[in-house]
């Protein structure tokens, strides 16, 4: 007959709240629309955002709410990351070139988690919810700005994300993986220069797969 394995953590679900370290690798991308100027000039012939990678390192704080459902957060969640805009050129001397943009951003992420019944030492969970970001490196006030994307601090994004409680002797660990899809857009567009001018929007999009030990 089939025996049932030790049970590891047994009453971390019924704690009124607990707390985790969590460290993740993230690839972003900027989501994008042309201003109609770009229709009406021929210097940069073509625009394209790639992905890049960063990192993201955040505490957490579990709140238990039921059997099912969590209300979770990061007071303090540091997200490192790059984003790239690829112009091709017809009259320039380099026919493509490549504007980076580095973020450090500060967010506050608030999810509501609805975890499954425990299977053993094994939990699923989804989660849902939204978060604010504050870019500590904008560069939307910088002044010598010709070859730069100026872009705003705040940002407002909704998040959905798939994870897991693998239970352990002595701690919890959490793979996830989770979109953040950007709802403001940060581009504070200037009509001076060449590679603001073709654009209109911008929108964050992130991809994030992140282990916590709780």
């Amino acid at each position: 007959m089939a025996q049932l394995r030790e049970l590891n953590q047994e009453s971390h679900d019924d704690k009124p709240y607990h707390f985790g370290i969590n460290i993740g690798y993230n690839k972003s991308h900027f989501n994008f629309t042309h201003d109609p100027r770009f229709l009406q000039y021929d210097s940069i012939m073509d625009v394209e955002s790639v992905n890049n990678p960063g990192i993201n390192l955040a505490w957490l704080v579990n709140v238990r709410i039921s059997n099912h459902f969590d209300l979770r957060t990061h007071p303090l969640d540091l997200t490192f990351s790059e984003k790239a805009m690829i112009y091709s050129q017809k009259y320039e001397p380099d026919s493509t070139v490549t504007k980076k943009v580095q973020s450090i951003t500060l967010s506050f992420p608030v999810h509501i988690a609805f975890s499954s019944d425990r299977i053993n030492n094994f939990k699923v969970y989804t989660i849902a919810g939204a978060k604010f970001d504050y870019d500590l490196a904008s560069n939307k006030g910088a002044n010598q700005a010709e070859d730069l994307i100026k872009l705003n601090r705040g940002d407002v994004s909704v998040e959905l994300g798939l994870g897991f409680h693998i239970y352990f002797p002595y701690f919890v660990l959490s793979p996830e993986i989770k979109l953040s899809d950007g709802l403001t857009n940060l581009h504070a567009r200037d009509p001076n220069l060449k590679y603001s001018n073709v654009i209109d929007k911008i929108n964050s999009r992130m991809v994030t797969f992140s282990l916590t030990v709780e």
